[in-house]
C-alpha cells in the first residue's frame, strides 16, 4: 500500500548485526532501501512508526487479503508440502498450531480440521474479525508480542510474508522462541534477496513495496535466527519468473530450475528452538 503523507518516519539501524553504517541501495521514490555495510542486510531506512504501520493495515488491506485468500491458501499449502510438513508434525505434541498474521484464517482453520488446536495473531482488525466469524477461528487482533501467549505453548508456529513487514524482526524471534515448545517448528516464509527476481530488477523487484521494512538473504535470515535461539533445519525457495514477465514457454523452465537449484524469489526457512542465544 502507498504511505500516507503525514507518517513519521525514524532511523534505524541493521537488525541483523546492529550496525549503523549503511549505504544507499534501491530508491524507490517515497521510501529508499540501505544495504548494511558490515552484514549487507537491505531495509529500509529510514522506517514509519508502528502506530504509522498499523494504520495502513484496515479495510483497504481486508479487501486485499479477501480477494486473495485461495491464492495464497494454495501457495502456503504448496511450500510446506514441499518439506512433507504434514509427515514432519504427525507425531508432534502438543499438537498446536498458531498462524501468525494469518489474515482471515483460512490455514489455521485447514489444521484445526487436520485435529490440530489452531488458532492465529492478525493486525488487520476486520480480516481477523472475518477469520472469527466466518471461519470459527481464534484469533487475536494485534501483535504477536501484545498477544503475550504461555511459555512454551505451540508445537508449530508460522508465518507467512510477515517477517519483512515488521519493525523489529528480532524481537519477533524471540518471542517466538518463547512460546515455542521444546522440539516444535517455526516455518518463515518471505522473499529472498540472493533470488533471481532481486538481482534481475533491483529496485523494481516485485517485493520491494512500501510495506516490505526488511528484506533478507537467506545468510542473513539464518543468522538472526540463530542469535534468536534457533537452527535452521530446511531451506527451500520457488518462483524463477513472475507472471507476466516472460512468455510461459520460458518461464515454466526457468522456474522449476530455481525451485531444483534453490535460486527462487521466496524462501521457506524451516526452523527448530536450538541453543542459541534468545536474549
Amino acid at each position: 500500500m502507498r504511505p500516507a503523507e503525514s507518517e513519521h518516519h525514524i532511523p534505524v539501524c541493521c537488525v541483523v548485526c546492529g550496525s549503523e553504517a549503511d549505504k544507499p541501495y534501491w530508491d524507490c521514490g517515497e521510501y529508499r532501501f540501505v544495504r548494511c555495510r558490515r552484514c549487507g542486510h537491505v531495509y529500509q531506512n529510514p522506517q514509519p512508526s508502528f502506530e504509522d504501520l498499523e494504520a495502513r493495515y484496515a479495510d483497504e488491506y481486508f479487501t486485499y487479503e479477501l480477494e486473495n485468500d485461495e491464492r495464497f491458501f494454495d501457495l502456503m499449502i504448496k511450500g510446506l508440502s514441499d518439506i512433507e510438513f504434514e509427515q514432519r508434525v504427525a507425531a508432534l505434541a502438543p499438537r498446536s498450531f498458531l498462524d501468525i498474521g494469518c489474515a482471515t484464517g483460512m490455514l489455521p482453520a485447514h489444521f484445526a480440521r487436520l485435529g490440530f488446536s489452531a488458532e492465529g495473531v492478525e493486525l488487520c482488525e476486520p480480516a481477523a474479525r472475518y477469520g472469527r466469524e466466518r471461519r470459527g477461528v481464534p484469533i487475536f487482533i494485534g501483535t504477536l508480542e501484545q498477544a503475550a501467549f504461555p511459555d512454551a505453548s505451540f508445537g508449530v508456529l508460522h508465518a507467512s510474508h510477515l517477517i519483512e513487514h515488521l519493525r523489529d524482526p528480532a524481537a519477533f524471534l524471540r518471542e517466538c522462541r518463547r512460546i515455542i515448545a521444546p522440539g516444535g517448528y517455526l516455518v518463515l516464509v518471505t522473499p529472498d534477496t540472493y533470488g533471481l527476481q532481486a538481482r534481475l530488477f533491483g529496485a523494481r523487484w516485485r517485493s520491494a513495496i512500501a510495506d516490505h521494512l526488511h528484506l533478507f538473504g537467506r545468510r542473513n535470515l539464518s543468522r538472526l535466527l540463530n542469535d534468536c535461539g534457533f537452527f535452521v533445519e530446511e531451506q527451500r525457495s520457488w518462483g524463477g519468473l513472475a507472471a507476466g514477465i516472460a512468455p510461459d514457454f520460458l518461464k515454466r523452465p526457468i522456474d522449476r530450475a530455481a525451485k531444483r537449484r534453490n535460486f527462487g524469489d521466496v524462501m521457506l526457512l524451516l526452523a527448530r528452538p536450538g541453543s542459541g542465544s534468545s536474549t
